[in-house]
């Protein structure tokens, strides 16, 4: 992995760090104060925001195909409104694991047509769980043929579809915010690949199925 900018360890108050993977995966990484991150994180895609976003609201299943998710339970549905029961697991050194449990209220956003193509979102926050502050928003963007994205993003231009997910996070006082920090990276990371994996199947079992 190429890394531009400084070690997590380092970074200071407002300042932003940039991973940038071989494996397509951009993350930032900004420092709000002591023991709070923001991470954002993007990757591209050859699939539709329309498929990308059935993935991602058929809540039940997304455990069957993100690894280091192995509970995704939908509690109530309400409107644009959904509840999760969450769990993520981690494997840790001497066959030790990590757990970190959530409870998210998500909120569905309509689909929004803009000058370059269709958006569409996803926000979500935690009201009970293993951390102090766990709030963000999933974003899907589809560019019309022969439009390319944000300047700042030049490297997914050549992909009709991005994927973003940006959270906002503070663990418990009892958790060292470098370790969640570093975890958190490695799994959205995943995450975001394993998403964009189930929606291009998905593309795949459309064009097999004509």
């Amino acid at each position: 992995m190429s890394i531009r900018a400084q070690e997590h360890q380092n970074l200071e108050d407002g300042k932003t760090e940039e991973l940038i993977g071989d494996d397509g995966v951009l993350i930032e990484v900004k420092k709000l104060e002591k023991s709070s991150r923001r991470i954002r994180s993007k990757i591209g895609m050859e699939a539709s925001l329309d498929s990308v976003w059935s993935v991602l609201t058929d809540y039940e299943k997304l455990s069957d195909f993100i690894p280091g998710l192995v509970v995704s339970e939908l509690v109530e549905k309400e409107g644009n409104r959904v509840r999760l029961f969450q769990m993520g697991q981690q494997n840790l050194a001497l066959g030790l694991k990590f757990n970190a449990k959530a409870v998210l209220d998500c909120f569905e956003k309509e689909l929004e047509i803009l000058p370059y193509g269709r958006r569409r979102e996803i926000d979500f926050k935690m009201v009970e769980g293993d951390f102090q502050l766990f709030e963000g928003k999933w974003s899907i963007e589809q560019l019309d043929k022969g439009i390319h994205g944000e300047a700042l993003d030049l490297q997914f231009n050549d992909f009709p579809t991005t994927l973003t997910y940006t959270v906002e996070v503070k663990p418990k006082m009892w958790l060292p915010v470098r370790l969640v920090e570093g975890r958190l990276c490695k799994e959205i990371k995943t995450n975001l690949m394993s998403v964009r994996d189930a929606a291009q199947k998905v593309i795949e079992g459309v064009i097999h199925d004509l």
